[in-house]
């Protein structure tokens, strides 16, 4: 299993995934699921992958070769960010369909999810979630950020705190304790956790960090989190229970 999640807000673009791979109960291993294309002139774009390695890797080796060999097609030469989504939609299509034949061993599954967002010069920075099917959706502004992957259990602060107007710096450490509340739920999530700060109109290089296990602020972010949610509890209204009655009962 795996978690990623992304957000597209007016300030720009905020991209966390974790590092773990399963492929059977003793078989983990680490991979990154962040995969940034940052050396294109006058764009960015940044794809997290979740599902079948052998099909994220396929689509992601896919999309630089095209652009290495200049494809009439490619990152680098369409005009629209959401041309760009259609693109990698395709390839993504294409690679499950490779592997997605009637003789599939049982329990194979060659799907793969991607989150993918970006900027073309001075056009609207913009995030879609694109399926296995090679059709998308985007993020809106009332949930103005997407997940794949284990989701479930990071999804309500995001709900609670993630707004269009939420500062880069507010979402990304949101995302960190979205983070941190799947890895604690589900041992299948797990670090290396890398972050992505893009801010909107190509005005700074992103920022791009990698959490270790041991990192001291990953630890801070668990144990601050934990304080702070136990202090929420105890400070809950008390529990409102109806005035205890006498109720006859005939003999």
């Amino acid at each position: 299993m795996t978690y990623c999640l992304a957000a597209c807000v007016d300030d720009g673009l905020v991209f966390v995934s974790d590092s773990r791979t399963n492929a059977g109960i003793d078989q983990l291993g680490i991979h990154s699921k962040m995969h940034a294309f940052t050396d294109l002139d006058g764009r960015f774009f940044t794809l997290l992958s979740a599902g079948n390695l052998a099909t994220t890797q396929a689509v992601v080796a896919r999309l630089r070769r095209d652009i290495r060999e200049n494809a009439e097609t490619s990152l680098a030469s369409v005009e629209r960010i959401r041309e760009a989504a259609d693109y990698v939609g395709t390839i993504n299509r294409r690679a499950v369909e490779k592997y997605g034949t009637d003789d599939t061993e049982e329990g194979f599954v060659p799907s793969a999810d991607f989150i993918f967002g970006g900027q073309i010069g001075d056009s609207q920075h913009a995030l879609f979630l694109i399926y296995a099917q090679g059709n998308h959706i985007s993020s809106t502004n009332l949930v103005p950020f997407l997940q794949i992957g284990e989701q479930k259990y990071g999804r309500p602060i995001l709900d609670r705190i993630v707004q269009m107007r939420s500062s880069l710096e507010t979402v990304a450490l949101c995302g960190l304790v979205s983070m941190d509340s799947t890895m604690r739920s589900n041992a299948s999530v797990g670090p290396p956790i890398e972050l992505m700060l893009y801010r909107a109109s190509l005005s700074a290089p992103p920022m791009h960090v990698v959490y270790g296990e041991d990192h001291p602020y990953l630890r801070t972010i668990r144990e601050s989190w934990a304080v702070n949610l136990r202090r929420a509890f105890d400070e809950l209204p008390p529990l409102s229970l109806p005035e205890a009655s006498v109720r006859l009962v005939d003999s």
